[in-house]
């Protein structure tokens, strides 16, 4: 029952943070093609067509509108000076807003700008003390070294890396979106994910 129990949350959660972040995003460009559409109500009264054509015109204006805009902010930002404004912006105003960086992710992954860089979760003990973290590996190095990253909860956007002894990594042989849900639920969930821990990865030589 609590298998199923954690299931169901952590399930709803994963659910939740993929569907809410682009909700958002829905609107508010369905937001802002309305305010465009509105602009141009009075230039399709001029045009001597039926209701259903002026309609039709002035979506298709904002819509245009609209791609245009996009296109216009994201060639200013390959500029060095849109750049430099733009990482102002975020940081100051943009990344303190709810749901911002998760729409931002959300965007970056389906548009294919950003590709997930989690590809194994482990269990690390960064500091020998016997408390245990979840984390992604993110690269491997000629060493032999490990490098992990260990998000915090529930945001799991922050965090710390870790460089380690691949001796001292613990493979868990679940899936990343498994165990960010989990981060992401503040732990719930943590017994589906700890449940397949594997055995130690072995140092290499």
């Amino acid at each position: 029952m609590k298998r199923l129990k954690n299931f169901f949350v952590t399930t709803l959660i994963g659910g939740l943070v993929i569907i809410l972040p682009i909700a958002i995003f829905l609107l508010i460009v369905n937001l802002f093609i309305r305010f465009v559409n509105n602009l141009l109500k009075p230039l399709a009264n001029l045009i001597n067509a039926t209701q259903v054509m002026s309609d039709l015109l002035v979506n298709l204006l904002a819509f245009a509108i609209v791609i245009a805009f996009c296109f216009m902010v994201g060639l200013f930002i390959r500029t060095r000076a849109g750049k430099n404004i733009w990482q102002y912006i975020e940081l100051t105003w943009l990344s303190k807003l709810p749901f911002y960086n998760g729409i931002k992710e959300t965007v970056q992954q389906f548009s294919g700008a950003k590709k997930m860089p989690f590809k194994e979760v482990v269990l690390v003990d960064p500091f020998g003390n016997g408390t245990k973290m979840t984390g992604f590996v993110t690269d491997q190095h000629e060493s032999g070294l490990v490098t992990v990253f260990v998000p915090t909860a529930p945001n799991p956007t922050n965090g710390f890396v870790f460089h380690m002894e691949p001796h001292l990594v613990e493979h868990l042989a679940t899936e990343p979106d498994e165990a960010i849900r989990s981060i992401i639920g503040i732990g719930v969930g943590s017994s589906e994910v700890l449940k397949f821990k594997n055995k130690k990865l072995e140092k290499t030589t």
